[in-house]
């Protein structure tokens, strides 16, 4: 990919703006995004905050980080020789930028040559067999020499095994947690090597366990920071298959090993390649798909650009909050048909969700669609 025109990078009070920005409970990268577009700074948007929240139906105001909070947090970032990358800086992970809502603010360790290399996840099991974890290390070590930096999630099993074929030509491991919480903790040691030639990325805070939720947001940033994704060894109900649905839903393509039909850890795998997954059985097989792929420029900077133009209408009052939840629920629903059925002007029913959204009562889905939370309406 060619590069795009890199943003100025972010001063050290806008830094820190967007990191109390970012780390206040309802604010994700969506509403970040509007957020910046409407009122023009992270700082401005802190302000206005409480009074969005309250007009969205917040029952109670979250409070918001402080000024000291956001220091701390970039201490300790320093002192783990980490960096908090703002999205358009120059090292920030490219492939990232074509993804819906990318993160705004990444904490990355490591060196970021490697977000320059045409990216592509290996995912799998954590329980794989021996074959499984040879077929995982053979792949990233032949697609790291073509020039390919390899992305997984740092679990046991297949991902490990990606990584760790991958150290000598630049791997990108993501995290679930904060940067110095590793999971699991025996792969502490991986990570130094990662970024010896590659980079570890989070865009959760500091000191943060991960949680059962919030693997699903790493499987995002994983198939998000790749042309492509393999999955080798994953059972029906796994998180590689919720990555494989997450690239395919970006547009990335879908590769699959086939593997034993008795084997419940290829159960996973042959249903993708059933679903028209591309069939792997060498890194050439991805080498050939992707190769087309790796010209293309690569993408803008997609959350700041002009926003509605509000100084043409009036806010929304009680009654147009009241069509718009009215027109919501909780099916997703394109946000272009709400605006054609309560036939208010997109500004208006731009802000109405961003108050729906910070007040934590609107959920974001792929595409642009919306939804009430459930119970709520």
């Amino acid at each position: 990919m060619s590069e795009p025109a890199a943003r100025p990078r972010l001063n050290d009070r806008q830094r820190l703006s967007w990191l109390r920005l970012i780390r206040t409970p309802n604010v994700g990268p969506a509403s970040f995004r509007d957020l910046i577009n409407r009122f023009g700074s992270a700082e401005a948007a802190l302000e206005i905050l409480p009074e969005l929240m309250i007009s969205g139906g917040a029952t109670r105001i979250p409070r918001i980080a402080t000024v000291a909070e956001a220091e701390a947090e970039m201490e300790a970032a320093r002192r783990s020789g980490a960096r908090f990358v703002g999205i358009g800086e120059p090292d920030y992970p490219r492939l990232l930028l074509s993804m819906d809502n990318p993160p705004p603010l990444l904490a990355v360790k490591g060196n970021a040559a490697v977000f320059r290399m045409p990216g592509l996840a290996i995912v799998g099991a954590r329980n794989a067999s021996l074959a499984g974890i040879k077929m995982a290390r053979m792949l990233a070590t032949d697609l790291g020499d073509e020039g390919y930096g390899i992305v997984s999630g740092l679990a046991r099993g297949i991902d490990t095994a990606a990584h760790r074929g991958s150290l000598s030509t630049g791997t990108i491991g993501v995290l679930a947690g904060g940067l110095d919480q590793p999971y699991p903790p025996e792969n502490v040691g991986l990570c130094d090597e990662i970024v010896e030639r590659g980079a570890i990325i989070s865009e959760m805070p500091f000191g943060w366990q991960p949680r059962a939720q919030d693997f699903p947001r790493r499987n995002r940033l994983v198939a998000g920071a790749a042309l492509g994704l393999v999955v080798i060894e994953a059972a029906q109900r796994s998180g590689s298959l919720i990555s494989a649905r997450l690239a395919g839903e970006m547009g990335r393509l879908v590769f699959a090993v086939p593997g034993s039909p008795l084997d419940p850890r290829a159960a996973g795998t042959n249903g993708l390649l059933k679903d028209g997954a591309t069939l792997v059985t060498e890194a050439s097989d991805i080498s050939r798909a992707i190769a087309p792929l790796t010209g293309m420029r690569a993408p803008e900077v997609p959350p700041f650009e002009d926003p509605p133009d509000f100084s043409v209408t009036p806010p929304p009052g009680e009654s147009d909050r009241a069509r718009v939840l009215e027109a919501l629920g909780p099916t997703p629903v394109p946000v272009d048909e709400v605006i054609r059925h309560t036939e208010l002007h997109p500004a208006q029913v731009f802000m109405v969700l961003l108050e729906l959204d910070l007040a934590g009562r609107l959920e974001r889905h792929a595409g642009g669609q919306v939804s009430l939370v459930f119970g709520e309406g």
